[in-house]
């Protein structure tokens, strides 16, 4: 309890618009960390020291590494969850810091290995991405990433509780309501880390069909081991 207080105590990161005025549709999502570092434990476990890189717009770029090798550090601090000790990402050119958190996750679409699923129903779930979105749209979103089929199946349907978790779904199943939220949330830059682990042969050649749906167009980081 007394961690949880610490945590929800902690003051916001602090945020200064550089370039007052800059409208994050504009953004081509054109990615770059120059001489990123950043450690935990207050400096005493490096996850990156001096990485630099591109992520070209429209494009896929892989990261490809063993566990403990940073790679889901740099999907956080893409997300902005963490912030650089040293060094510069930017996107188009502009400081990734300068910009507003929330409109810029707004643009951004994440798919994690391991993705929450909430006590709720499957619609509320996929809709997380765009509570407002039409029931047309959360389902056309679920057919995209193949999990319109095994909805369908479920007692109560869309409307059918998952459990804390989503402790009544199987791995695959979870993966794809994850797959049907950045779907729904047709957003522009997409970060994709270790999308298809743990999955089943068959399970797996479904997710990585929709996967390819998904990164047309955009530009997208995939993670992988």
């Amino acid at each position: 309890a007394k961690r949880i207080f610490h945590i929800l105590e902690l003051p916001a990161h602090p945020w200064a618009p550089s370039r007052p005025g800059h409208l994050m549709l504009d953004l081509c999502m054109d990615i770059r960390f120059h001489d990123v570092h950043f450690a935990y434990g207050d400096g005493e476990r490096d996850a990156l020291r001096g990485l630099s890189m591109h992520i070209p717009a429209g494009r896929r770029t892989a990261i490809i590494g063993p566990s403990g090798a940073g790679k889901t550090t740099v999907a956080y601090l893409l997300l902005r969850f963490l912030h650089p000790d040293s060094g510069l990402i930017s996107v188009d050119g502009i400081e990734l810091e300068s910009l507003d958190p929330a409109s810029w996750r707004a643009q951004v679409a994440w798919v994690p290995q391991n993705p929450y699923l909430f006590n709720a129903s499957v619609e509320e779930n996929i809709r997380l991405a765009r509570p407002h979105a039409p029931r047309e749209q959360v389902v056309a979103a679920a057919e995209m990433a193949h999990a319109h089929e095994f909805i369908q199946a479920l007692p109560q349907g869309y409307d059918t509780p998952i459990g804390e978790r989503g402790a009544r779904l199987s791995g695959g199943e979870a993966q794809r309501l994850a797959l049907a939220r950045a779907f729904l949330k047709d957003a522009p830059f997409l970060v994709l880390d270790e999308a298809t682990a743990n999955l089943d042969p068959e399970v797996e050649v479904q997710v990585q069909r929709a996967l390819a749906r998904l990164m047309e167009g955009r530009t997208a980081l995939l993670i992988a081991h």
